[in-house]
């Protein structure tokens, strides 16, 4: 297609020129004339096909498009094809749509999409269920209106979505809610919900059974371990040649004993809804507890060492934490080599508070790290049985952690040791002087 600029100056060139030689056959008053009435007739044809063009764009129906006359045939052939171009656009987009909305309304989890206000756009069938929405009357509507949950707000407004929130439904008895929200685009969001309530159900037997069968197996083992102490204080009661077995007998009852004790813990933990009364903690003085424990379990095997902030304190419940403390210390002390060194830090990062422990021992590969808080899951089974750990101990810490909003971060390199971090939000931490 020629340049519309080049050709609109050849045509007034042309004119020009035929006006030139009008005036030379005529006279330059008639030549003048003539040039004006046909400059201004050129003016108002493209008046009229502008004209035309702006009512084609009020209605922009592809029926109704001009054809155009001179210049402005390619103008509209432009525009027509352009206009072609977006149609065929926005139908395969609307196809798209389409199908990816058939294809969420069938998944049985519920899919709500969100603008970047948190206002619903759209929604399958299982979340109207789910959550009580209904389109299009919800459509526009902020989530957080219908949704009217505390947790689900402060969820929605924290802007952490790594992890998934569960909830109890607000609609249906017995019915608990996993909600997680994913962010992409435009601060647009993705929330998906799906009803937990079996899983839930089979989860809390599982914890009843092992606390039930806990319950029963403690009192067993806590006579046939006394009986064993009280066998080899007896002189002459245990043969010599038999006391290695004895003493393997004993070793074994202490070993399972503290399984129990573990698994009770943990059932504690994870049935417990209710979080234990706050108080002051003093930390530094804490951790002077945990130092001696893990001096007893080391017996002299290790260089462990313990530097404290005496001014951070933290808000809490202290029993539970000693017995996160004392997890991440005595883990240390069971995977890190004789001569090896522990490091106890308890200090600010800033308006943090942060308890670490550094090994040097053998190290975790980072394929495990994201499992390794799971109950009984271990790295090295056989090097596990060794050091008489029971495989909960990882386990409890999180929990811990879960009910005083901190986490735990690990670092580790296989063969180089590692550092386990439990970091405690501001809102738990007291400065003393």
């Amino acid at each position: 297609m020629q340049d519309i600029r080049w050709r609109a100056f050849w045509l007034l060139l042309t004119w020009l020129f035929f006006c030139l030689i009008l005036g030379l056959a005529t006279s330059t008053e008639v030549a003048s004339l003539v040039f004006s009435a046909g400059l201004l007739l050129y003016y108002f044809n493209h008046l009229f096909w502008l004209q035309q063009l702006l009512d084609w764009f009020r209605k922009p129906e592809l029926s109704t498009m001009p054809i155009g006359k001179g210049l402005w045939e390619d103008v509209f052939s432009a525009v027509y094809q352009h206009q072609r171009r977006h149609s065929r656009s926005q139908t395969q987009l609307s196809s798209a749509l389409d199908r990816f909305r058939h294809a969420a309304s069938a998944l049985p989890d519920g899919v709500v999409l969100l603008n970047g206000q948190d206002q619903i756009e759209w929604c399958n069938p299982p979340a109207e269920h789910l959550l009580g929405l209904s389109l299009p009357q919800d459509t526009g509507q902020p989530i957080g209106y219908l949704v009217r949950h505390t947790d689900f707000i402060e969820y929605m407004h924290s802007g952490d979505y790594e992890d998934a929130i569960k909830l109890r439904s607000w609609r249906m008895a017995d019915v608990m809610l996993e909600i997680k929200l994913v962010s992409f685009g435009s601060k647009q969001k993705l929330l998906i919900c799906r009803d937990i309530s079996q899983v839930e159900k089979l989860d809390a037997m599982r914890r009843d059974f092992i606390a039930n069968v806990s319950h029963e197996l403690r009192t067993p083992l806590t006579v046939v371990g006394g009986f064993l102490e009280t066998l080899q204080d007896i002189d002459g009661a245990v043969p010599p040649s038999t006391k290695s077995y004895f003493n393997m007998m004993q070793e074994q009852t202490s070993r399972m004993r503290r399984l129990i004790e573990d698994l009770l813990m943990l059932s504690q933990l994870e049935n417990s809804s209710i979080l234990p009364q706050d108080s002051e903690i003093d930390v530094p003085k804490l951790l002077d507890l945990v130092m001696k424990e893990a001096h007893s379990l080391s017996n002299g095997r290790h260089h462990i060492k313990l530097e404290s902030d005496n001014s951070i304190w933290m808000l809490g419940a202290q029993e539970e934490l000693h017995s996160a403390f004392g997890n991440l210390v005595s883990n240390a002390v069971r995977y890190t080599p004789e001569g090896g060194t522990i490091t106890l830090q308890w200090q600010a990062r800033g308006q943090d508070a942060v308890f670490s422990v550094t090994d040097t021992g053998i190290g975790i590969e980072h394929k495990h790290i994201a499992r390794i808080t799971e109950r009984f899951y271990r790295v090295d089974r056989s090097r596990s049985r060794e050091t008489g750990g029971t495989g909960l101990g990882l386990s409890i810490v999180k929990h811990i952690l879960s009910r005083h909003q901190g986490r735990l971060e690990i670092d580790s390199e296989l063969g180089a040791g590692s550092t386990f971090r439990m970091v405690f939000a501001k809102n738990r931490v007291l400065r003393k002087s």
